[in-house]
């Protein structure tokens, strides 16, 4: 099985990405899932973010209330490493029970979808890895759109990560994310070719 990694920076399209790798027949695993998976009530992962953050973080069903806790952490890096430090084992976890269980269903591919991946250091784990920039202008629209957000409250979140750049000097593959849909799904066919001619 060949595990490859897919990242980016929030709003870049990684998911959009993803469900064209999905369409070519790899199994995609989203650690955003996994990491929504992992903080259910009564899991030992929330009980400790409400430990660390109060239960301010939570909603009137005793689950995590995920904007509430995002307005605690994004902005204050000491915050978001406790949040880290709490999530990331959590989600390792059940990530690798997820890629020994997708091998064992008989999936040759197998694209990992994980904002932090480089952050958390886990591109050492993948065989490729697939990394998606976008200019800071189309992510800074889309995230407006799709949560709500002010100019702003994006930016800052933009600035909190690991710049594009960086990650795309790791990369094997660079997507770059600009203007029609069709021509994305272009880009993310041509590397599954060459994906597909690695797997085995």
């Amino acid at each position: 099985m060949l595990l490859v990694g897919l990242t980016g920076g929030i709003g870049a399209g990684k998911s959009t990405v993803a469900a064209v790798f999905a369409a070519e027949g790899a199994a995609v695993v989203d650690a955003d899932a996994l990491a929504r998976e992992v903080v259910v009530p009564g899991s030992p992962a929330l009980r400790a973010m409400v430990e660390r953050f109060g239960t301010g973080i939570l909603d009137s069903e005793g689950g995590l209330h995920r904007r509430r806790l995002a307005r605690e952490v994004f902005g204050d890096a000491v915050e978001r490493e406790a949040l880290e430090a709490i999530l990331h084992p959590a989600i390792i976890k059940a990530s690798q029970e997820r890629f020994v269980a997708l091998a064992g269903q008989g999936f040759e591919v197998v694209v990992y979808e994980a904002a932090l991946l480089v952050e958390a250091g886990r591109q050492r784990e993948m065989d490729l890895l697939v990394v998606v920039t976008a200019p800071d202008v189309e992510r800074v629209s889309r995230l407006m759109a799709r949560d709500g957000l002010d100019e702003e409250q994006v930016k800052r979140r933009l600035a909190a990560q690991m710049s594009q750049e960086k990650k795309a000097a790791l990369a094997d593959f660079v997507i770059h994310n600009a203007g029609a849909r069709e021509a994305l799904r272009a880009k993310v066919q041509a590397i599954w070719q060459q994906i597909s001619m690695k797997r085995g």
